[in-house]
């Protein structure tokens, strides 16, 4: 592993020959832009209209603009939109907390520092551990018994898409737990932190409180809760892809530090989406790439990803990529029927799988 991980600091020197290490961050802000102008748009048709049809539509351009919205600031959460970190640090806070409610500091530490070190590593990264709720591995499962082993293995499937609606609700409560407690904590609080309270403190003042005294409480509740629960099925139709299929291993354990880059491609696989995937995806259906160069911009990735998959093929390291409709369905078979975790990785696993 030693001569890929050097032959992928070459191929890094090659993509800031090319010029893909750039942070193209004018493009970036038009895109953000346009997701800010689609929601509000929608939220002002929701608000003053009372036709069902009407809304419907409009509650469905305020959900996919503000899922493109939380996407294309993830960007900035890895410092990929601009060359000033004050720049892409006001962003993310704009993007997280002012406008989805999503704490950032608890965003960076679970998503950044964490997860991004040690993907689908049981026990250590949170976005693979789902439980009390859902099994990922059938390791969990053996784990258990009586009804909730029976649950897991026959009607966790079936809860899934119930359990879905309330996905963006438990972030959120995740969120602020996290900032409390560093809030509550002199040895861990920051600057950040407080940042992150006033932003999240200004998302209810503007989000709800502000449209309440114009048009009321009712109609500014329910696009509220309706845009969360609409949310919470689009985090999971984009983020889920890259890690939940069978195909992403799952690790019982992390494992030695020079695996990282056979870590990054064994738990990680690509999907491919049109162009209004695209719009919602900002980069993340090229997982691969993203894990692998999370501080170059998502622009670059259809570019990158020519390259890094013959990269892969030459290293013997797997390069999966998959209709985004057919690897939904592999994430919802993932939890009618869990896959075992492995212990290491597995140098025989299907690397020539696409």
């Amino acid at each position: 592993m030693t001569s890929s991980a050097a032959a992928l600091r070459e191929l890094r020197r090659e993509f800031e020959a090319r010029g893909w290490c750039r942070k193209p961050t004018a493009r970036i802000l038009l895109e953000l832009l346009l997701n800010l102008s689609l929601t509000i748009a929608g939220a002002a048709v929701f608000l003053t209209t009372a036709s069902l049809v009407v809304r419907a539509a409009a509650l469905v351009l305020v959900a996919a603009g503000s899922m493109a919205l939380g996407t294309n600031t993830h960007n900035s959460s890895h410092y990929a939109t601009s060359r000033r970190n004050w720049v892409n640090e006001f962003l993310t806070f704009f993007g997280y907390p002012f406008f989805l409610g999503l704490s950032a500091t608890f965003w960076w530490q679970q998503h950044v520092t964490v997860h991004h070190t040690a993907p689908n590593v049981v026990g250590v990264d949170q976005d693979a551990d789902l439980a009390p709720w859902l099994a990922r591995t059938g390791d969990e499962v053996a784990r258990t018994s009586g009804l909730r082993r029976f649950y897991y293995q026959h009607l966790q499937c079936l809860a899934l898409p119930l359990l879905l609606a309330f996905n963006c609700f438990n972030m959120t409560k995740t969120g602020w737990v996290h900032l409390f407690r560093a809030l509550l904590d002199p040895d861990r609080r920051t600057r950040k932190h407080w940042f992150d309270l006033a932003a999240m403190l200004l998302h209810y003042t503007c989000l709800l409180a502000l449209p309440m005294l114009v048009v009321g409480a009712r109609p500014v509740l329910t696009l509220y809760l309706l845009r969360t629960v609409f949310v919470g099925y689009l985090m999971f139709a984009i983020l889920a892809p890259g890690h939940f299929p069978a195909e992403a291993a799952c690790l019982s354990r992390p494992p030695d530090p020079s695996d990282y880059i056979r870590m990054q491609t064994f738990a990680t696989v690509n999907f491919r989406v049109g162009w209004v995937g695209r719009l919602l995806c900002s980069g993340l259906q090229y997982q691969i790439e993203h894990h692998l160069f999370p501080g170059i911009a998502y622009v670059y990735y259809p570019k990158i990803s020519v390259v890094l998959e013959k990269f892969c093929r030459k290293h013997g390291l797997p390069y999966r990529s998959y209709q985004w409709d057919h690897v939904l369905y592999k994430c919802f078979a993932t939890f009618r029927k869990p896959p075992a975790a492995l212990e290491a990785l597995d140098a025989g696993w299907d690397t020539a799988q696409v």
